[in-house]
């Protein structure tokens, strides 16, 4: 395949190490090291889809212009969902292709998975409060994470008396607490605590490396060309 990357930092450089390794090409680089290279100069010819990876005031911006030039995009930028349906009606209108994630490791999306599962039985039994707690390094620019944020939806599916989430300690019953903590350069750790009176319970996720993230992201790519719609990674994986 004939890859173009949509920035080009430690998400960017580790998706195309896995792009190689898995015999892909890549035909541009869009970032600010890279001037020379626009992303108005490509179009289905000259790339079989786009992996965005930036920053939340430019991921939006990048996607539209994906779609309107008729380039399939695989987004993993967090912070820009407010544009969302704005994205999603555009990929209907041009019948193109967009698939986004918080997070593209296999085993987070399982984790999304399995916390809905859990927190429809906690509620079933009753006598449990949650709270989400999520642990990133210092340069990440969004809090919560958006990993943090599907985990939080999630769990307010299945909890209706939690109204909203909050990016702190509770206030209320109908908040959901949700925990961020930036530390050195840790990778990615997300928590999920119910407590009642008498015991607890946690599901935890925990990121080693950008491997997982960027082996996900690039078999999205790999999936996604031949389609047309929004797509997640419950349809890549089949959840």
């Amino acid at each position: 395949m004939k890859i173009l990357l949509i920035g080009y930092g430690k998400m960017g450089r580790a998706i195309e190490a896995q792009a190689l390794s898995r015999g892909h090409q890549i035909v541009g680089i869009i970032d600010p090291a890279h001037p020379e290279t626009k992303l108005s100069q490509f179009g289905p010819a000259d790339a079989d889809v786009a992996i965005e990876f930036t920053h939340p005031d430019a991921a939006f911006e990048n996607v539209k212009a994906c779609l309107e030039q008729g380039l399939p995009v695989v987004c993993g930028s967090t912070g820009w969902l407010h544009h969302f349906p704005e994205a999603r009606g555009l990929a209907q209108e041009k019948g193109g292709a967009l698939f986004y994630a918080s997070n593209y490791s296999v085993g987070v999306n399982l984790f999304f998975h399995f916390n809905e599962y859990i927190a429809a039985k906690m509620h079933q039994f009753g006598g449990y409060d949650v709270q989400v707690r999520e642990i990133h390094h210092v340069h990440k620019v969004d809090q919560p994470s958006g990993t943090a944020l599907t985990v939080a939806e999630g769990i307010m599916r299945h909890y209706p008396e939690k109204k909203r989430w909050r990016n702190d300690p509770a206030q209320s019953p109908e908040e959901l607490a949700i925990i961020s903590e930036r530390l050195s350069e840790t990778v990615g750790t997300h928590v999920v605590t119910y407590t009642s009176p008498v015991d607890g319970l946690e599901l935890k996720h925990e990121a080693y490396s950008r491997g997982g993230f960027a082996h996900g992201a690039v078999l999205a790519a790999e999936w996604l060309p031949s389609r047309q719609g929004v797509f997640g990674m419950k349809d890549l994986l089949g959840l």
